[in-house]
């Protein structure tokens, strides 16, 4: 019953998105009551955030070009495509949602907690095991630069999409070189 909840609100979010999502939509397109859904998601953003982090879970694959930038750039080239289709959409609503709705905010940070680190701290495990890093590298936040660097894209220059010249920019002068930088000495302070 709850995937098929979660489905029916999913397409409900793609189809209508959360503005005009209702739970008696969702219940309808499940074919069952708005209680049950009631039961398991106490409020309309509680379902919307449900639906879209395991329908975004369930569609990521970690690549593996056997080099951290082919790996990175891949996976920038997948949030690219999916922050520009009609899933990215939803993101966008949720998140716009969430500038009035402090209940929304509170329950996008808590299971967006990690920003999707999963992914990324994955590719820079496999990088630290074939040298090209130090483990120093591994921290969710250090992992997740390259992909919140491209949100920002989005949020503040608008763009349907992000040109491809962005994203290696983001790889090459910010990433890559944070990544590699992680685990040096750092000169003492002489302020003391």
């Amino acid at each position: 019953m709850e995937e098929a909840i979660l489905r029916a609100a999913m397409e409900e979010l793609t189809t209508n998105g959360y503005a005009a999502m209702t739970m008696e939509r969702v219940a309808q397109r499940a074919g069952t009551n708005k209680n049950a859904i009631y039961r398991r998601w106490p409020t309309r953003a509680a379902l919307g955030i449900a639906a879209y982090t395991q329908f975004v879970s369930t569609n990521t694959q970690v690549p593996d070009t056997g080099s951290l930038r082919g790996d990175a750039l891949e996976l920038l080239r997948r949030a690219n495509s999916t922050f520009a289709s009609p899933i990215g959409g939803i993101l966008r609503a949720l998140l716009a949602g969430a500038r009035d709705d402090p209940l929304l905010l509170a329950q996008l940070q808590e299971r967006t907690a990690d920003a999707g680190s999963a992914p990324w701290l994955t590719i820079l495990a496999r990088a630290v095991a074939r040298g090209e890093l130090r483990p120093e590298a591994l921290h969710p936040r250090v992992a997740t630069v390259a992909v919140v660097l491209l949100r920002d894209e989005f949020i503040t220059r608008g763009y349907p999409a992000v040109p491809n010249s962005v994203l290696a920019d983001i790889l090459d002068e910010v990433y890559l070189p944070l990544l590699r930088g992680r685990g040096t000495a750092h000169p003492p302070d002489p302020s003391g």
